[in-house]
């Protein structure tokens, strides 16, 4: 790990948000013998659930965790038999059933959680500060940042990270721009002791996932570990939940009747989705950064991941993009003498390539659209893992 030497006095960085992202960030400058201290509003690593699954790609995520020296680690939790993918229509008939070789690693799967606790078990004790919950972030003259957090502490920062996600309380030290519904809205299910308890949502979803649209409509599920299920039912509807007009979110039988009149005619095999789950759905609007979001050069502050290219879910982009923001930004401040410099370098890099990712929203318009979807469709999903792989190669390469 070739580094420039840190300037004297090293600055002091602050990370707001432990996610992947932050995490990475974090992991890979303590690698490089950088001091980061990490804010995070949860009471612990494991203070809620934090998901469902991530497929994380060799060309991005994977080149992030390698860099952390956790590639290995990662590779003994993934679960590569949760890339399959399932396809169908909703009157059930089988568009795509891939199947993964044995070998394949291009995009294996881990749960949210089980990533979040391997980063951040790998950081120096004391790293990140759980219970943090961000008020304010102002500009001081002097170029820091002065940070105020809700339990009264404040701290200042030479240079502040914000990986605090959607809503992010930093964003608008350096943009005005904010998160946008997508018309699109998901209720998530869940099923817990598949195997045993739940055969029929076993059998349909597999080891990996099922995916099933029609009719500006969808029906998803995936396969976490320890013999979980998460389901995804996609509606379009404003952010309030209108297409569900007059129904309480709340009551669970009640949300039920009304998805149950919305998806007839759908093959029985896949309203088990909307009948089996176990507890409440909950309510999961999707919103988006408009692409591309860019920002003027500001020093002493940048952002990464969602906090500053918030995507759509498909092709499963955000977590393994964040990751690279936070492998790179902190390779970057290794490699530069200035604080300003490593910013530069780094925006310079990952807002072209966020840009040209897009957000999402035009994939959620053909994938929730009007009619029925056909075989000429379905994503070659075969095809896909070679390109992350190729992709890795060239990054590597560069």
């Amino acid at each position: 790990m070739n580094s420039t030497p840190i300037p004297t006095p090293a600055p002091r960085i602050a990370v707001i948000g432990a996610g992947p992202g932050g995490l990475t960030c974090a992991r890979v400058l303590e690698r490089h013998g950088i001091a980061v201290t990490v804010y995070d509003r949860d009471a612990s690593a494991d203070a809620r659930n934090q998901g469902g699954t991530l497929d994380l790609h060799a060309d991005s995520g994977q080149i992030a965790l390698k860099e952390a020296g956790l590639l290995d680690e990662f590779f003994a939790l993934a679960r590569p038999e949760g890339q399959a993918m399932r396809v169908l229509s909703r009157h059930g008939e089988v568009l795509a059933d891939y199947r993964p070789p044995a070998d394949e690693n291009a995009a294996p799967e881990i749960d949210r959680g089980q990533l979040r606790t391997l980063l951040a078990d790998s950081l120096a004790p004391g790293t990140v500060r759980w219970g943090h919950t961000l008020r304010s972030a102002a500009a001081r003259p002097d170029g820091t940042h002065r940070l105020t957090f809700e339990n009264g502490t404040t701290t200042d920062a030479d240079l502040l990270i914000g990986a605090d996600g959607a809503w992010s309380r930093v964003r608008p030290l350096v943009s005005d721009a904010t998160p946008v519904h997508t018309g699109v809205t998901f209720l998530e299910a869940h099923f817990d002791h598949v195997d045993t308890d739940h055969p029929a949502v076993a059998e349909l979803v597999g080891d990996g996932q099922t995916f099933a649209t029609g009719d500006h409509k969808g029906l998803l599920a995936q396969r976490n570990s320890n013999q979980h299920v998460r389901a995804y039912i996609a509606l379009r509807e404003d952010v309030d939940g209108e297409s569900l007009a007059g129904t309480d979110l709340g009551d669970t039988e009640a949300v039920r009747a009304a998805l149950l009149e919305k998806f007839t005619g759908w093959d029985e095999r896949l309203r088990i989705l909307i009948t089996d789950n176990d507890g409440p759905y909950v309510h999961r609007p999707l919103f988006v950064l408009p692409a591309p979001h860019t920002w003027p050069h500001t020093p002493g502050v940048t952002l990464l991941g969602d906090a500053a290219h918030l995507m759509a879910p498909f092709g499963g982009n955000g977590a393994n993009l964040a990751m690279l923001d936070g492998c790179e930004l902190a390779l970057a401040l290794a490699r530069h003498n200035s604080v300003d410099a490593a910013i530069t370098a780094y925006e310079g890099t990952m807002l072209p390539r966020a840009a040209e990712a897009g957000d999402g929203a035009d994939a959620l318009d053909r994938v929730f659209g009007p009619g029925d979807r056909d075989a000429t469709e379905v994503p070659d999903f075969g095809r896909e893992k070679e390109e992350y792989r190729r992709g890795a190669a060239a990054y590597r390469s560069r």
